[in-house]
């Protein structure tokens, strides 16, 4: 399990991380999401042993990651921008990574050159960039790690490839119990792959639960009240807006407690939608005030 204590680190007086908890559970496939300049990259420095805490504490199964080669070669990183030698082709970038992780596994090596179908010998640098992201995803997995750390892991790739990435990382997590931690603007493809969800902002964790848990805490529902019928009292609105007659609402509270309650208002008609991770992170980041402007220049 990775555990996360009151994180603290600072750059220049400003707190990038500001008393960060986070806990990801053995196993899971966890999304890290929030706007640019949450502090994500940071966390993942810290959770990657780049970074020392200036306060709080961060840790796998109680042990601290940082200066730590025991919890760090259970771990690997695949990065927005891959990191490789100059002149390496994938085949150097296996022998250096497989000098340094003792459970790399050739035989699993051999079988994925298959899937991804890259030529070993040709420099990474040469690459494009979705075909880098391939070649990291392929030497990283070889390494048969415990724990994946992703940033934007399928950004550049094609929608067969990024379905091939998944469902080797799938396999994995079912099979092995791998943990994974993955940070991404793509909140449609999460949606379809986390099982955990932690929503950043200005350094804190201000949501994280399981994806189901934070889908049925919230709820769009639109109806049609009679003329003169108001909103029952008490509700938690987070966001209102109307289509003629025809008022959509974003309510925090489950479905069956909110329609039961919406019903004594006895409305004409009234429709539950279910909520997809993109509004559920828009509006928990403020609702109309975070949505896009319409600025006319």
């Amino acid at each position: 399990m990775i555990e996360v204590k009151e994180l603290i680190k600072s750059f220049d007086g400003f707190n990038a991380l500001d008393g960060l908890n986070l806990t990801v559970p053995k196993g899971a496939v966890y999304g890290l999401v929030g706007p640019n300049g949450a502090g994500k990259s940071t966390f993942i420095r810290h959770l990657t042993g780049i970074y020392r805490p200036d306060s709080g504490s961060v840790t796998v199964d109680g042990q601290p990651v940082y200066e730590n080669p025991d919890v760090k070669k259970r771990m690997v990183y695949i990065p927005d921008d891959i990191f490789y030698y100059t002149q390496a082709s994938i085949n150097d970038m296996k022998e250096f990574y497989k000098s340094i992780y003792p459970e790399f596994n050739n035989e699993r090596f051999e079988k994925l050159g298959e899937a991804f179908q890259l030529d070993r010998k040709h420099p990474i640098r040469k690459l494009s960039k979705g075909m880098q992201k391939q070649a990291a995803f392929w030497v990283a997995v070889s390494l048969m790690p415990e724990i994946i750390v992703m940033d934007e892991p399928v950004d550049g790739l094609d929608p067969v490839m990024r379905r091939q990435v998944w469902s080797i990382l799938m396999n994995d997590v079912a099979e092995r119990d791998v943990t994974v931690l993955v940070s991404s603007h793509n909140l449609r493809e999460l949606e379809d792959v986390c099982d955990h969800v932690g929503i950043m902002n200005r350094g804190k964790m201000i949501l994280e639960r399981s994806l189901d848990d934070l889908q049925e805490n919230m709820v769009k529902i639109q109806l049609v009240l009679p003329e003169g019928k108001t909103l029952p009292a008490g509700l938690n609105i987070l966001h209102s807006s109307f289509t003629g007659r025809l008022q959509q609402l974003i309510l925090r509270g489950t479905a069956e407690e909110l329609t039961n309650v919406l019903a004594t208002a006895n409305p004409i008609f009234m429709d539950v939608l279910p909520l997809s991770l993109e509004e559920i992170f828009i509006y928990e980041l403020g609702g109309v005030d975070y949505e896009v402007k319409d600025i006319i220049i």
